[in-house]
C-alpha cells in the first residue's frame, strides 16, 4: 500500500501557473498582449479576458477606479517581476520583439541571479520576464535591475 502511495505521488504533476493581473482597462491589455506580444483571447467578457500563447496564459480584469493594478514593481523595487515566462529561445523571442517594435528596454540579456531572457512591461506596468535558467553566465551582460 505504502508503495502505491509513493508512485501516486512520485506522478503528480503540476503544470504551468496563469497569473491574474487587475487592469486600469482589458480593450487595452488585449490589445498589447495580442498585437505585440502574440498572444490570442481564450476567453473575453467585457471586464475579463483570458490570453494565451503556446503554454502561457494570462488573466486580466478590470475592476474599477476603486482598485488600480498595482505591479510588484510599484510595492517594492526589489520585487522586479509580476511574472515568469519560461521559453526555450529567449534570444529568438527578443528579436521576435525587436520587430514588434519594443525598444532596448526589452534587450536580451544575463540576470545577476542565472537567467537569460528579457523583461517586457505592459500598458499597466506590470513586468514579464522572458527566459530561462542558464549555467555560467558571464559578468557584465546583465539585465538592468533596481535592487542589484
Amino acid at each position: 500500500m505504502q508503495r502505491e502511495a509513493q508512485t501516486a505521488v512520485e506522478s503528480l504533476r503540476i503544470g504551468g501557473m496563469t497569473p491574474f493581473f487587475i487592469v486600469e482597462d482589458v480593450a487595452r491589455s488585449r490589445a498589447f498582449y495580442v498585437d505585440r506580444l502574440g498572444f490570442s483571447v481564450a476567453y473575453e467578457q467585457d471586464d475579463f479576458a483570458v490570453l494565451r500563447r503556446d503554454e502561457a496564459q494570462l488573466m486580466v480584469k478590470m475592476i474599477g477606479p476603486e482598485i488600480p493594478p498595482l505591479p510588484n514593481p510599484v510595492r517594492h523595487p526589489w520585487a522586479k517581476w509580476d511574472a515568469y515566462v519560461p521559453t526555450n529561445d529567449p534570444d529568438a523571442l527578443g528579436a521576435e520583439l525587436g520587430r514588434a517594435g519594443f525598444g532596448p528596454e526589452s534587450k536580451v540579456a544575463n540576470t545577476s541571479d542565472g537567467q537569460r531572457g528579457c523583461e517586457v512591461r505592459d500598458p499597466d506596468g506590470y513586468v514579464l520576464f522572458f527566459g530561462h535558467p542558464v549555467a555560467g553566465i558571464p559578468d557584465g551582460d546583465k539585465v538592468s535591475r533596481t535592487g542589484d
